[in-house]
């Protein structure tokens, strides 16, 4: 291999000591948690442990059923039932995760087998990545990426993409103090792993390597720990406690009002205390039932079921998400934090405006202009993507290739057809490139410079000291002036005819050939992404600040949040703040400062992790947006990290969703699919926690009255499993609607069941249980066998006759009760459907087939129930004039709903 002589490198013994000293230039990787565990902590979830709870409950009540009483094994169904519930729900969510994760893995290959040339005993070597120590000298070339940081020991024409660290695409780096840049994120003679070469070629000796490397500790920055709970998370927690209290409170009720009405009927008789005891222990058991019935088995699989259709739906707008929560949490956002390269812009340098000179033959110009693009470059296209080519070298160079393939014309038989004679190629001491090359265009020999426009224009004066030019130099620097006020690269364009091909254009690396004709200028930037300002907008009108966290200079940081719509004329230096200004402040002084702050500029990794904390202490709900390994702990820390799919390894695997198309719009559809999302979970408790009312109050009447509840435990089960659980279908299917953009967030410290929803749920659960409880008392003193002899009168006259002797209800009097309880919550699915829309609950219902097709199975499977569920269920077929009476008579319940509903919207 090739011979180094002024670079030693590392001896064999050496490299040993390093390694031993140091380690290896390995990055320790993020253990993954074993699916046992995974599927145990979907167990954690409130909801889940309070149904656990109500499952032994239930158990130990069926357990004393069928030993006490002699029940037959249907008893057992309650606790079954529950069972199934807890096992769905948690199955549910443990399997969409586990697929997300396996879809990620498959997303997001990373290999490491790279070869590297490492001078070492003197001679260059080639070693893989994983096997560089501190101390060796590493010889880069363009394209390659930096395996290890270090200090630059040569560095010719040398440019680093920083932007997975910082954000920048494209940064200058030298060995000469003199040229140091005094505002770079990390000093311009040092180079960090996991960035990449895009020109020249330098030598660096490594300093860091692995966990100790920059992009090492972002990546050890991963792995810290998140405990901060998801809004939904505490929202449940509060609800779980608000009904273990009541659940408890009616449940003590209940015994008050049993052993109320058993001394007040042994009043006038001597107590048998076994009796009593026997009575004691069965008010025990129906006050566990109680509880049993309180806890909305629904839910977790209302949640779960929501969450896992959302996360199904997302993924079909190129939102992949990893981590279930992070679909209804982005809906929960207050702030979201976003990087600019490859996020709000292409990450791909690109031609914004060009001003060239005035040509006597356009054809000769556009020739001119394509060969000077052309020839005078040292960058390639890759045309593998034919809908997408990718630059390979210079960033800046690529632009101007794309340009030209934009303009209908392939560089690439233009520079094979133009032998190249002497050449100075770019570097930024000069800051400018020279070409002479035999042009195929005049047939002449011509000299072609590009560079900065101030140094190019300097080449373009003859001896009489004028400009050469069309166009006066003035308006050259004033287009010059706008452009740069809009923080764009700009490259100037000049060539000159030149006799003779042995002519000597430079002496000492410096051109010394004068007179050359100034073509023209081009400004470049990194073009922010089509979607990105109407997706900003829709964001901000939705409520959500938008924070830009950048590596970028102030002035490029600012001009892009211009471009978006989040700076403009109100803003001042309060909404702007630097990376340095940001690490000299204190938290409590940060603290005031960033309900103020639109733009951090050069800003390092570590910075937006502790932004995103800061936002947190202030109960902020905060999605963090990046694809580089620099928004990896900001990722990580925040309650949803979205990162970018053509992003880094590092920044995906810290993030709970990824964006496939790298689209800023996705997020605005991900905050979209969140409030829908939560929406549909307050329906659903809207709808369940009424059915669980009545059922509690109707138990606790029955035990103030001494009578026995008119509902079965096998019928409850149906109520509040498998209804349930198709209602939770019903429900979690409903489409988003983009009306929730035009809310603001809710607040993170309020209660998932509003005022609104309370006054909803007691109010039309009480109305419920009176209409019940009438025909309760109805049944109990008439006797029917069709609906077609119900009386409206003697309804209400039974409504408060305690008195005369009761005939108890028949098994057909059951099955109408029965069956006219699951009608009133059928209805009011409905009505829980319309809830917070302002809308009819038949708006978009023809286009809901999901929840339509549910709707019918509820109704199929009632009347399955009640015709063929015999001894277990407690019930007997109805006549179809009966069932036709149920079905039109408690449709009210929805008709009263819509009026309520029209008056309301007026």
């Amino acid at each position: 291999m090739t011979q180094k002589n002024h670079y030693q490198g590392l001896s064999d013994a050496q490299v040993l000591e390093s390694r031993q000293k140091f380690g290896n230039n390995t990055l320790t990787s993020v253990e993954t948690e074993p699916l046992w565990k995974q599927f145990l902590e979907k167990f954690s979830d409130p909801i889940i442990m309070i149904l656990l709870v109500a499952l032994v409950a239930s158990f130990g009540v069926s357990c004393y059923e069928f030993i006490a009483h002699d029940k037959g094994g249907h008893v057992f169904l309650e606790p079954i039932g529950i069972l199934f519930a807890v096992f769905l729900a948690t199955g549910v969510a443990f399997y969409f995760e586990v697929k997300a994760n396996r879809q990620f893995k498959i997303l997001n290959q990373v290999n490491d087998e790279i070869l590297y040339k490492v001078i070492r005993n003197e001679k260059v070597t080639q070693v893989l990545k994983n096997d560089i120590v501190v101390g060796d000298i590493i010889i880069l070339e363009t394209g390659e990426e930096v395996p290890a940081d270090g200090e630059l020991l040569e560095a010719i024409s040398l440019q680093i993409n920083e932007s997975s660290l910082t954000g920048e695409p494209m940064v200058y780096k030298t060995t000469n103090p003199e040229e140091f840049e005094s505002e770079a994120t990390y000093p311009s003679n040092y180079v960090c792993r996991g960035t990449s070469v895009v020109d020249g070629h330098g030598i660096f000796k490594v300093s860091q390597v692995g966990d100790r490397t920059e992009y090492g500790k972002v990546f050890e920055g991963v792995q810290i720990d998140n405990s901060i709970k998801t809004p939904l998370n505490e929202q449940l927690n509060k609800l779980a406690g608000i009904i273990t209290k009541l659940s408890y409170g009616i449940a003590l009720l209940v015994i008050i009002g049993r052993f109320v009405v058993f001394f007040s009927n042994s009043a006038n008789s001597q107590i048998e205390w076994i009796h009593f005891w026997g009575y004691a222990l069965n008010t025990l058991m129906i006050a566990i039932t109680i509880i049993v019935v309180a806890v909305p088995e629904g839910l977790p699989m209302s949640v779960t079921l929501s969450l896992a259709y959302s996360m199904r739906s997302m993924m079909k707008t190129n939102n992949l998400v990893r981590k279930m929560h992070a679909c209804e949490t982005m809906g929960a956002t207050t702030v979201i934090c976003t990087d600019k390269t490859g996020t709000l812009t292409q990450n791909q340098m690109k031609i914004y405006d060009i001003f060239f000179n005035k040509f006597s033959s356009e054809l000769e110009g556009k020739q001119l202009i394509s060969e000077s693009m052309a020839v005078n470059s040292t960058a390639y296209l890759d045309f593998s993507d034919k809908e997408k080519p990718q630059v390979l070298g210079n960033p800046t160079e690529g632009a101007l290739l794309l340009w030209l393939d934009g303009q209908g014309t392939n560089y690439l038989p233009i520079r094979e057809n133009t032998p190249i004679v002497n050449q100075l190629t770019f570097s930024t001491e000069r800051k400018y490139m020279a070409t002479l090359v035999k042009s195929p265009v005049l047939n002449k020999i011509i000299l072609y410079v590009k560079g900065a426009p101030e140094i190019v224009m300097d080449f373009c004066y003859d001896s009489n000291n004028e400009f050469l030019s069309e166009i006066h130099r003035a308006d050259f620097e004033s287009k010059l002036e706008q452009y740069q006020s809009q923080a764009m690269r700009t490259i100037g364009f000049a060539y000159k005819v030149i006799d003779n091909e042995n002519s000597i254009i430079s002496e000492n690396g410096k051109l010394t050939v004068k007179g050359l004709n100034f073509i023209g200028i081009t400004a470049i930037s990194d073009p922010v992404r089509e979607d990105v300002p109407a997706a900003i907008e829709e964001c901000m009108g939705a409520g959500i600040q938008v924070k830009i966290v950048t590596g970028d200079t102030p002035g490029t940081a600012k001009e892009i949040a211009r471009q978006i719509g989040l700076w403009d004329e109100t803003c001042n230096e309060q909404n702007h703040i630097s990376g340095t200004d940001f690490a000299t402040l204190s938290d409590d002084e940060l603290s005031k400062k960033l309900p103020h702050i639109r733009v951090i500029s050069r800003a390092r990794p570590l910075d937006k992790a502790r932004l995103v904390n800061l936002l947190q202490q202030r109960n902020e709900v905060v999605a963090v947006t990046g694809d580089g390994t620099n928004d990896a702990p900001a990722l990580k820390a925040a309650q949803v990290g979205l990162s970018m799919g053509d992003g880094t390894s590092v920044a995906k695997e810290a993030s709970d969703i990824t964006i496939l198309d790298n689209s800023f719009t996705s997020i605005g559809k991900a905050v979209m699919w969140g409030r829908s999302l939560y929406l549909n979970i307050q329906r659903f408790i809207l709808f369940q926690l009424t059915i669980n009312v009545v059922a509690c109050l109707i138990v606790l009447i029955g035990a103030f009255l001494g009578t026995e509840s008119p509902l079965t435990v096998t019928q409850m089960l149906w109520v509040n499993l498998i209804m349930d659980t198709f209602a939770a279908l019903a429900l979690a299917s409903l489409p988003p609607s983009s009306s929730v953009m035009k809310e603001k967030p809710r607040e993170r410290k309020s209660n998932i069941i509003t005022p609104a929803m309370a006054k909803i749920i007691f109010g039309v659960g009480i109305l419920f249980v009176l209409l019940l409880f009438g025909f309760v008392q109805y049944f109990k003193h008439t006797d029917i066998y069709t609906l077609t002899e119900f009386s409206v009168k003697d309804y209400f006259v039974n409504f408060f006759n305690f008195n005369q002797v009761e005939s108890g209800l028949s098994a057909y009097e059951l099955s109408l009760f029965f069956s006219i309880f699951v009608m009133l919550q059928f209805w009011n699915m409905f009505n829980a459907k319309a809830h917070h829309t302002g809308k009819s609950a038949f708006n978009n219902l023809a286009n809901n087939k999901g929840f339509l097709f549910i709707a019918v199975i509820i109704i199929l499977g009632q009347v399955l129930i009640t015709t063929f569920g015999g001894v277990m269920f407690n019930v007997t077929p109805l006549k179809l004039v009966d069932w036709i009476i149920i079905i039109l008579s408690t449709s009210l319940v929805l008709w009263i709903g819509e009026v309520v509903r029209l008056f309301s919207k007026k």
